[in-house]
């Protein structure tokens, strides 16, 4: 519960205190004018009770350069070789209402399926990194951490006087050429 807790504010105030949305009550989400005393509770953000926009449905553009397939990306008629215009029109027609009315039927027979199904999916892999992958990967840091120290200490006992020695001992050698005429 402490995790909604502003600076300076105790776990006591928000006790028995119902969720308050900026917009109005979670339950009268349309309520922007509450009563004096709903005033004075503390307001608190609830993800679970996020609108969505239906104007703006791809507000990240996910869907930018995948799906923008219209009627003259996939039907052309190059110079000389027209055909009629009606048909033309009848084409564009039928290509555009047959897209959008099937794209909405399929959305509403597979859309809520897909849509649990990926809820679980989302939810599966979220729990797995928050309960398996992060506590796997910092118990490796760690334990990794301590072989490190002693790889150090072997390094810094065992290598490090050997290199030193031999670079001692090459470090007379001097290399000079001579250009041969």
């Amino acid at each position: 519960m402490t995790g909604g807790l502003k600076d300076g504010d105790t776990e006591e105030e928000f006790l028995h205190s119902p969720f308050i949305r900026k917009q109005g009550n979670i339950y009268k989400p349309n309520n922007k004018d509450m009563d004096n005393d709903s005033l004075n509770e503390k307001t608190m953000d609830d993800v679970h009770t996020k609108e969505i926009d239906l104007v703006n449905r791809d507000p990240k553009r996910i869907n930018d350069d995948v799906v923008k397939v219209d009627f003259e990306d996939v039907i052309a008629e190059p110079a000389g070789t027209y055909s009629f215009d009606g048909v033309w029109k009848a084409s564009f027609t039928t290509f555009t209402v047959t897209k959008y009315w099937c794209y909405r039927l399929l959305t509403a027979l597979v859309g809520i399926p897909l849509a649990l199904i990926w809820g679980i999916f989302f939810a599966i892999l979220s729990f797995l990194h928050i309960w398996a992958v992060v506590p796997c990967v910092k118990s490796y840091l760690i334990e990794i951490h301590c072989v490190s120290r002693v790889y150090s200490i072997c390094v810094h006992t065992f290598c490090d006087p050997l290199f030193e020695a031999m670079g001692k001992c090459l470090s007379s050698i001097r290399i000079s050429t001579t250009k041969g005429v």
